[in-house]
C-alpha cells in the first residue's frame, strides 16, 4: 500500500491570516496522524507565508509518523533540517517568490549541488529525496546523485486527466520504472485529488508515497478532516 503524507501548509496559510494560533498547526497535524495519515509534509519558505521555521521545530516533537520536509536547500533550509532530523527531506527548485512547485530539477547542470546536498543529509540519517519530472534519463542522473528517492511532479498528469487519463499517467508509469530499476523509490505529489488518485495508483508501479496538500485540506471544507484523508487512504489501496 502507498503511504500517505498529508501536506499541511494550506492549515498554517490559513493560521496566518489572523496572526492567532486558529486554526492550531501542531493539533492538525496529530490529528491527521490519528485519522490515518502515514506523514506529515511542510514546505517552509524565506516569505514565511505559511509553514514557519518556529512550526518545524515544534512539530518535530510531535510527529510520530513520518516527517517530510520539502524545499529549496539553501544554507538556511539545510541549517534547519540538519537540526530537526525528519525522516525525509524532498528537495525542490523553488525560486523564494514562487508561489507553488511548477517543475522538477533539471539535474545535469545541478548535478554537484545536489550530490553534496544529498550526502549532507544521508550523512544525517536522512532520506533524500529529488522532486523531477518524467524524463528518463533525468531520473537515471537523479540516482547518481546517491538520492534514496525521486518525487515525481504530478501536475502534467492531473491537467491532462479528464480528457486523456491514459495519456496523462503513461509517461509517469514509464518514469516509476525508470526510476525503480536505478535503485531508487518513488514518491509523487501535486494537484493529485480524489478524483485523479485512483486512477494513478492504480497505473503507477513501485510507488511509495504520495504527498497531498491542497486538494486533501480544500476537500475537507466540506467532509471534514477525518473523513477526507480516509477517503484519499481508500484511493491507495
Amino acid at each position: 500500500m502507498t503511504n500517505l503524507s498529508v501536506n499541511i501548509n494550506k492549515v498554517a496559510t490559513l493560521r496566518n491570516a489572523r496572526g492567532e494560533n486558529l486554526p492550531d498547526v501542531e493539533k492538525v497535524a496529530c490529528d491527521c496522524e490519528s485519522f490515518g495519515a502515514d506523514g506529515i509534509t511542510v514546505h517552509p519558505r524565506p516569505d514565511r507565508r505559511h509553514i514557519l521555521y518556529e512550526d518545524v521545530f515544534a512539530l518535530r516533537p510531535l510527529v510520530k509518523t513520518e516527517f517530510n520536509i520539502e524545499g529549496y536547500p539553501d544554507e538556511q533550509f539545510m541549517d534547519l533540517v540538519l537540526k530537526v532530523k525528519p525522516e525525509q527531506v524532498t528537495l525542490v527548485p523553488d525560486a523564494p517568490g514562487d508561489l507553488t512547485s511548477h517543475e522538477g530539477w533539471d539535474v545535469a547542470p545541478n548535478m554537484d549541488f545536489l550530490t553534496s546536498v544529498v550526502e549532507r543529509l544521508q550523512a544525517a540519517g536522512i532520506r533524500a529525496s529529488i522532486f523531477v519530472g518524467t524524463d528518463t534519463d533525468n531520473i537515471k542522473l537523479a540516482a547518481k546523485t546517491g538520492a534514496d528517492r525521486v518525487e515525481l511532479f504530478t501536475k502534467p498528469y492531473a491537467d491532462m486527466y479528464h480528457s486523456d487519463p491514459e495519456k496523462a499517467v503513461a509517461p509517469f508509469v514509464e518514469a516509476s520504472r525508470a526510476a525503480h530499476a536505478s535503485g531508487l523509490g518513488v514518491n509523487a505529489g501535486h494537484d493529485l485529488s480524489l478524483e485523479n488518485l485512483k486512477y494513478f495508483h492504480t497505473h503507477l508501479p513501485y510507488l511509495d508515497e504520495v504527498s497531498i496538500g491542497h486538494s486533501l485540506i480544500s476537500d475537507a471544507l466540506y467532509l471534514g478532516l477525518a473523513e477526507t484523508i480516509r477517503r484519499y487512504k481508500e484511493c491507495l489501496m
